[in-house]
């Protein structure tokens, strides 16, 4: 199964070194291919350097594409993670 969603990253410090640590902790968790893609750029969210050379700021609009037999859920826990901050108090 495949999917895709917008998500916004909206911490303040945006995908920086502990939230990405945070989102690749996640993501390898599930099967699933994860995907992030801002334009042209895209980062495999198991990886923690592709995921800051994304350099996504507060307010940056990411494509969220799952694939594999846990897209839903792992979906669901990655858009969480960014609805959440990261655990961020801000």
């Amino acid at each position: 199964m495949k999917l895709q969603r917008e998500v916004q990253i909206i911490n303040r410090l945006g995908l920086h070194a502990r939230a990405c640590a945070k989102l690749v902790k996640t993501a390898g968790q599930f099967e699933s291919d994860i995907v992030l893609e801002q334009g042209e750029a895209h980062a495999d969210a198991k990886s923690i350097m592709g995921l800051m050379m994304l350099a996504a700021t507060q307010g940056t609009r990411l494509q969220l594409i799952t694939d594999g037999t846990d897209a839903e859920e792992a979906s669901n826990q990655v858009q969480q993670l960014i609805a959440d901050r990261f655990g961020e108090d801000e």
